[in-house]
């Protein structure tokens, strides 16, 4: 039996505690949540969990955190439980375009003998992404297409007007770093491609906002030594929050399970 400790209680971390519960060899014993939220995090993850705000204060024996809570959790509870000798899985790849953030978390787990892992999140082909960069890459390009709704409290809302958008339109075009920066909240696509492959600052990225799109839209356009690929995956969101993209949660789960399993993929 896997013991976990989940970080936030929002829709990921909920979507994430439904899938476990159809697996008998994964145990939710602690949930790790924001102060005022731990009735909700009572409500998911079910009476019998330790529910705390901080990793110092947890009781329970546990084999693995995860991070579905987004950056500002990943910054406030990442070196706590990487340097205690706890494994962690993360949805919060944007938050290590913070290049302090990144090196905290690297010493941490170096000095934990642990690992931070990244999921792949709402995007795909990570895996030969990363392959490919053993060789030359000379070109990788991320674009996220969503309808106008998914880009809602973003800084898509100070550069177009989204209630009135009639075509598809770019409002972020840079790097990978500056996007996870600038878009918190819905760039961690483009900051796990650039993991992946060339890096932050030299990932290019898109962002656009597209009334026609009946779902949030990943595409990577990579070149180098290996050839070229392009990739494309339209995700159904989350329920409860536009941003997220179902498969995310998915992605989550593989990480956990694949951690115990005989045989992985």
């Amino acid at each position: 039996m896997q013991s976990i400790a989940m970080i936030g209680s929002g829709a990921i971390g909920e979507a994430v505690a439904g899938f476990l519960r159809r697996h008998e060899d994964v145990e939710v014993a602690v949930a790790i949540v924001e102060p005022g939220m731990e009735s909700r995090a009572r409500d998911i993850f079910g009476t019998g969990v330790e529910i705390t705000n901080n990793i110092d204060d947890v009781s329970t024996r546990i084999d693995l955190a995860v991070d579905c809570a987004g950056h500002p959790a990943l910054r406030q509870h990442g070196e706590a439980i990487l340097s205690r000798g706890i494994d962690l899985i993360s949805v919060s790849s944007g938050a290590l375009a913070d290049a302090d953030l990144y090196n905290r978390l690297a010493a941490a787990a170096l000095s934990g003998g642990t690992q931070l892992q990244v999921v792949s999140g709402a995007i795909g082909a990570l895996d030969a992404l990363s392959a490919a960069s053993n060789g030359e890459l000379n070109q990788v390009t991320y674009r996220g297409r969503k309808p106008p709704q998914g880009w809602r409290g973003s800084p898509a809302e100070s550069k177009l007007d989204l209630n009135a958008l009639t075509a598809a339109t770019v409002h972020f075009s840079g790097s990978a770093r500056d996007a996870a920066l600038e878009y918190p909240k819905n760039a961690n696509v483009a900051a796990s491609v650039a993991l992946a492959g060339i890096g932050f600052d030299d990932t290019r990225v898109e962002l656009i906002a597209d009334p026609g799109a009946e779902r949030n839209v990943h595409e990577i356009v990579a070149e180098g030594d290996f050839g070229r690929f392009e990739f494309r995956i339209e995700g159904n969101s989350l329920p409860d929050n536009p941003r997220s993209s179902a498969i995310t949660a998915m992605s989550v789960v593989s990480a956990i399970r694949n951690r115990t399993s005989a045989i992985v993929i």
